[in-house]
This record gives structure tokens, sequence and C-alpha cells, in this order.
């Protein structure tokens, strides 16, 4: 039955480094007990204790890690791995806690300590956020990893082309060394001393942050791995609110940017077998936000990582004690100043009643997304863009490629960077306006945060109602068939690089075989005169590779041409540019439309992207779209982004808003349902006399459940625990056939039982 299910399956989880407490009693299916200091077994113990599958969770770059750094380990001190930037400035996690450089030596220090974790029988371990700052790079660990691993003298990364991009694609390497070693190592401990199977996840950010952030990783690096058995996608507000600028203006887009986020970190599981978990966070490491501004912001991201069917397992709070026992907004000293603790202000309050009811009904509504049949109104997903782990290896530019002024300053100040204010717009309309019209800055542009050169190519047509996806083009030399979901290929070499010239062989066969690719790109980007496979092989820059592969001119006008039983659509243009000018995103929009039309597939421009998901509808009307009308439904529906699931036969959404609803002509002959509810069913049935169910939540939460029932209920009685009456208000609808149960939690299991109506 829907909502029921035995943890085992592991569908929803949580990290947490606190006690256990009943406010964080959250009711998902494992927990993962964070940090491997010398609380963590007790930890470990009270979670187990109260019912939930452990998992164990740690930094793998950073740490409360001093007995390492300070030589208590093995005798010599290690300060010599943390990062370090041009600068001789140290990058830092917290004052305290140094970015590494994970040596051999590091990763063997962090085996030994997670040791303790499989001893006490943790049944998997999690290393988070293996990240390597771009501007990084000048420490004495990181030479000697430089020289080793290509025997030559280290040299600065901002001297050339060569030199950056191999510095950056060594940092990821290292963190994939790094995570090999210790996933392979941890699981032959715990199978020969315990004879027991454990498994090894990686928490990561998205290929899109990291790439916007600047932070080396593997990414798609991570599939070569064979003991990695899947990856927690960490995308949430804090990624997701990061600006970017679409027709010209600079702003913060969290759902269409989350929407992005998770549809590339789907592709890391696409055809493995391993297993995808999508977090969400109902604040952020942000503490200065209002509470509304974290519930707005939710509301988006959670939508967005129900929009892809094809994962159904999620992490459903970082750090649940911030979010139920905390007080916002909070006022946040400068890191800079060594100083990050934060501190109430008089706006400071803890959560909303209605936000802790809210979010439990979604952590209860995600533990039931495994829905077989799923579809797309509209145009389908038929449209991917590629996006690769290459595109982290050249977002900065070394000294004397960009002659320009420096935009980076600017765009920290039109968006009051890590201050919790909204971007500036007079000021972002300003810097837009002088990158337009002086093409000097366009290479500072394509540097900044912004990632303009994807997100110039991708929201074009996110606004417009294609749910476009971000694929791994890694994957087309990993996996056959990869690509053969897709009938719309955009690619562009501006941004991303082909590791080898068989990637271009991959892309070709699929186009020969009907696919339409869209080439977009000039030959400008400064990272083709890289040393390279291309340069080896006589071409200026691996399209042209591409293009002479397909029997085409190596620098061919703008058009379209025939490839065997598919076709090639070049246009001659930096992607960043798409995204300043109005005028280039609707040119854009209108060739892959005519693409797709071509292929016999329609593309009406709308202004929402609409999933049917088994009984669910998922839905998000967007702003800046062809239009602002509201999206509108008839029918029966229980409103699941309400408290109490209203039964409603009409509802209607505008631009920026959202909708999940429960759509009862789904389940037409189904008698006994749950249809929504904030607390966990963990028993239900029912008999000739009437019904059962058995319900619980964390502490102090304003429970609801909404059942239907083969028939009406005359009564229902709620006891706890102790056999206690449980005051419970109780309403019935007769168009719904369906129950509304509410009640204040105190973490306790309550038993509901009631008895039909004669």
């Amino acid at each position: 039955m829907a909502y029921i299910r035995n943890k085992k399956e592991e569908l929803t989880g949580y990290q947490a480094s606190g006690d256990f407490r009943p406010s964080v009693d959250l009711q998902c299916d494992f927990v993962m007990v964070y940090g491997i200091d010398d609380t963590m077994p007790d930890r470990i113990r009270q979670y187990r204790e109260k019912g939930y599958v452990i998992h164990l969770m740690t930094g793998i770059a950073w740490g409360e890690y001093q007995d390492y750094l300070d030589g208590k380990w093995d005798g010599r001190k290690h300060w010599d791995e943390g990062q370090v930037e041009r600068s001789g400035k140290d990058v830092i996690h917290n004052p305290t806690v140094p970015y590494m450089v994970p040596t051999v030596s590091f990763s063997e220090y962090l085996t030994e300590r997670m040791k303790i974790a499989v001893d006490k029988g943790v049944e998997a371990i999690h290393v988070e956020e293996p990240e390597f700052w771009d501007r990084s790079g000048y420490s004495e660990a990181f030479k000697r990893e430089y020289e080793i691993y290509y025997k030559e003298p280290w040299r600065p990364q901002h001297e050339d082309l060569d030199v950056q991009y191999k510095s950056a694609r060594l940092k990821a390497y290292l963190y994939s060394r790094a995570i090999d070693r210790v996933s392979a190592a941890l699981k032959e401990y715990a199978k020969v001393v315990y004879n027991r199977d454990l498994r090894f996840y990686v928490p990561t950010h998205s290929l899109l942050n990291y790439t916007q952030w600047k932070i080396m990783s593997p990414e798609a690096a991570l599939i070569n791995i064979p003991t990695v058995d899947g990856y927690i996608a960490q995308i949430w507000t804090g990624t997701s609110r990061e600006a970017n600028v679409y027709e010209g203006v600079y702003k913060e887009r969290t759902f269409e940017t989350a929407y992005l986020e998770y549809g590339v970190m789907q592709e890391l599981v696409k055809g493995t077998g391993r297993r995808m978990w999508f977090l969400n966070d109902p604040i952020e490491d942000l503490p200065s936000y209002t509470w509304e501004n974290y519930e707005y912001n939710y509301r988006k991201t959670a939508a967005a990582s129900l929009l892809h069917p094809h994962i159904w397992h999620y992490e459903i709070c970082p750090w649940p004690h911030r979010v139920f026992d905390g007080r916002y907004p909070r006022f946040q000293p400068n890191i800079a100043k060594k100083d990050e603790t934060s501190y109430e202000t008089d706006q400071s309050r803890p959560i909303p009643g209605s936000y802790s009811t809210l979010l439990s009904g979604m952590f209860q509504l995600f533990g039931d997304m495994e829905q077989k049949e799923f579809c797309f109104e509209g145009a389908g997903d038929s449209v991917g863009i590629c996006m690769s782990d290459s595109g982290l290896f050249q977002r900065t530019f070394p000294d004397g490629i960009v002659n320009g002024r420096k935009l980076g300053d600017r765009f920290a100040m039109a968006k009051h960077k890590n201050t919790g204010n909204p971007v500036d717009e007079e000021a972002a309309e300003a810097l837009m306006k002088e990158i337009r019209e002086d093409e000097s800055l366009l290479l500072d542009f394509i540097q900044s945060d912004a990632f303009p050169q994807f997100y110039g190519m991708s929201l074009p047509l996110l606004k417009y109602g294609l749910p476009v996806r971000p694929v791994q083009l890694d994957n087309v030399r990993r996996f056959a068939g990869y690509l053969d979901t897709l009938k719309v290929l955009i690619l562009s070499y501006e941004y991303i690089k082909p590791e080898a010239p068989d990637i271009n062989t991959a892309v070709l066969s699929w186009v020969m075989n009907g696919g339409t690719l869209l080439y977009i790109g000039d030959g400008s980007d400064p990272f083709h005169r890289i040393d390279s496979w291309w340069r080896k092989s006589g071409y200026e820059n691996p399209a042209r590779h591409l293009f002479r592969l397909a029997g085409m001119e190596e620098t061919p006008e703008d058009g379209v041409y025939p490839a065997g039983n598919g076709k090639i659509v070049v246009w001659n243009m930096v992607p960043a540019k798409i995204c300043l000018s109005r005028e280039l995103a609707q040119e854009y929009r209108y060739k892959v439309k005519d693409a797709l039309e071509s292929l016999g597939l329609s593309w009406e421009f709308r202004n929402d992207l609409t999933l049917h998901r088994g009984p669910y509808i998922i839905s998000a009307v967007m702003d800046e779209s062809v239009t602002d009308e509201k999206k509108v439904w008839e029918g029966l529906f229980a409103d699941l982004g309400e408290n109490d699931y209203p039964v409603i036969t009409h509802k209607e959404i505008g631009p920026d808003e959202t909708a999940l609803l429960f759509d009862f002509d789904t389940i037409r002959e189904e008698t006994f349902r749950v249809i929504g509810t904030s607390a966990r069913v963990l028993d239900a049935q029912t008999d000739d006399g009437g019904f059962q169910l058995k319900l619980k939540t964390a502490d102090k939460i304003r429970a609801y459940t909404r059942v239907r029932l083969p028939q009406k209920a005359a009564a229902a009685l709620a006891v706890d625990e102790q056999g206690q009456h449980v005051p419970m208000e109780v309403n019935w609808d007769d168009a719904s056939r369906t129950l509304l149960l509410c009640y204040d939690s105190h973490s306790e299991e309550v038993t509901v039982t009631g008895r039909w109506e004669n």
C-alpha cells in the first residue's frame, strides 16, 4: 500500500551530527550519523535504538581532523597538505579546518578512522564533497602530487593554458583516487573481519554547481570506480539560488537552476544500477534568510526534484537539528575574520508550525515516488544539452588571456553575495549593458559564477516549457546506446572538451542513426589551444574533427547538413551571448523547434513544466516565459501543497508558483489508500467492521492524514503507546471518499481505530 514500506528500502534519510531528539524523529528510513569523532559510536547506538537503518557520513575534503594535521596519528604533522591559494593564503572550510589535498597518507588516515564505524555495524558509508578549489594548487603537497603524476617539474597554474587545464584535471583525479582507495579498503575490511557487504556512497554537489563555483571534483569519473555504489545529489537552495543571466537579466532562478542540477546528476546512475538520492534542504547554510524565504525556495527545489521521475530516493533534510530546533534569521559575521558563529537577531524565531507540518508531509510524500507510469505534458524529454567533467578544468583563464576589465567583483556587488540580499537589479542591468556593448568583457563574463555558456543554451528552452535534459558527454564512450532516448542533442565545445576522439565518433554514430545534432560555437575558446589529441591530429579545435568525420568542411557556415539518416545544424555563435539578448534567445528557440518538427515532434511554447507521475501531478509555472497566463486544472484533486490536503475541483497557479496535486481520477477503482500524510503510516488495514491506522511523526508537529476508505466512517478513536486517549479531529469528504485525521504529535506511535457507518 502507498506510503507503507520497510525502512530497509532506504527511500528517505537524513544526515545528523547531533544526538537523537524527539524533534528530529522524522520517520524517514535511514540516518547518516555524521562525523568520526569520539561521540560517533554513541550516536550510532541512539539512532539504531529508535529503529533507523544506520549509515555514516563524513567529509573527505575537510573535517575535524586535527589529530592528523597535528601529527598525533602518525607522528608527522600534515598542515602542508591543506589547499593554498596563489597568494599563500590557506583555503579553509572554517577557521580551524582546511580543505585538504587528498594524499595517500590522508586516505589511509580516513580509512583507519572509519573502521570504527564498520566495527559498530553501519550498513553504508558516505564520504561527502570531494572538493578541490580551482584557485588553490600552490601547496607543497599539491606540488609533489603534480610532479609524481605528470613526471615534470611543477609550474604555477596561472602561467599558461596547459598548466591550468592539467592542474585542474589532477585535482579531480586526486579525489577520485582517494575515494577509490578508501572505499576499497573499507569494503575489504568489512568483508574480511565481519563477512559483511558494506556499501559506499559519494554525496556531491552537481556538476553544474561545481562548474559554476569553480570547484574541481570527480563527477562522471566516479562511474569508473567499481566500489562506489551510488551518490547523493547535494542540490538545495544554497546551490540553486546562484544567479544566472537570461535574456539580459541577471537574477536568482531557483526552480530552473535546481531542475537542471537534478537533471545532470541523474546521469551518474543511468544504466549503472547504482543508487541516487536527491537532497532537499528546508533552509540552507546561510542563516540570514527569513523562514518565509526558506519555505519559498524549498517549494521550488522540491518541485524541481520531483520532476525527474527516474529517481525516487531522497535525502529529506541535512542537519534537521538546525531546522526544527533553530531560530532564524541569524546574523553571520565574515568568516574571513576568523569568526563564523552566527547570532540571533530581534527577528529570530523558531520554525513556524505550518512549515514544520508542510515539511513532515513532504518527507512522507518522497517515500511514494517510485511510480512506473509518468509523462510530461507537451513536448517530451527528448532534447539533451551536453555537460562534461572537462568543463570544470577550463573555468579560469591564466594570466594574459583576458585583457579587458575584470568583472568578478562587479558580479559580487550586483548580487550582494552571501549576505541574504537579492540581486541589485540596477547594478546588474548596467553590467549586462556593458557586456553587450564591449566584447572585450565577454571572456570575463564567461568566467563568472553565472556560467553563461551553459545557461545561455538551457534557460531559453526550459523557460518555454521544454524539459531539456543535461547529459554527460563522457558517458557516450562508457555506455552503448546512451543517447538513444534523445532526438535532439545540443553540443558546444566552447566550455567543455571531449577527452578522446571516440567521443566524436559516438556522437556522430548517433546522428547517422537519425539524431539531430545542434552544434553551437565559433571556435573562440582559448582552451582549444591546449596540448590535446585534436591539436596533435592537426585540428584547431575538436569541433573541426567532428565536422570532418561527418564529411563536412572543417569550418562550415550556419546551416543544416545531412549526415546519414540524421543531420547536423551548425550555428557559429558563442553560447554565452545567447543569454544576453532576447532576440538571440528567440532565434535559438526556433532552431530547436524546427529541429523537433523536422522529426515529427511538436513543441508548443508554454510557461509550465508539468509531470504526471502515477497519481501525482507536479507542476511549475515559470515567469519570464511566453505568457503570464495561469495554469488551470479541473477535476477532483487533493492539494498536497496545503497542510490539510484539501479536496478541490479547481486549481490554478500563476508565474513563479508550483503545484503538487493528487489526481483521484487515477485511482477510481481503489478503495483504500493513503492520499497524503505528515505522519508515517506504520500499518493500515480494513475489515468488515472498520479500519485501523498506526501513525508516527516527530515531536510538536500538527499532523494530518487523508486516507481513502471503502465506505464512510462513523467515528474514529486514537490512543498513544501507553493507551492514553489522543484528541483527534476527524472529517469525512463524500466526493473523494476520504477521511481527514488531525492531531498534535508527541513523537509517539498513535493507533487510530474507526468503524463503518451503518
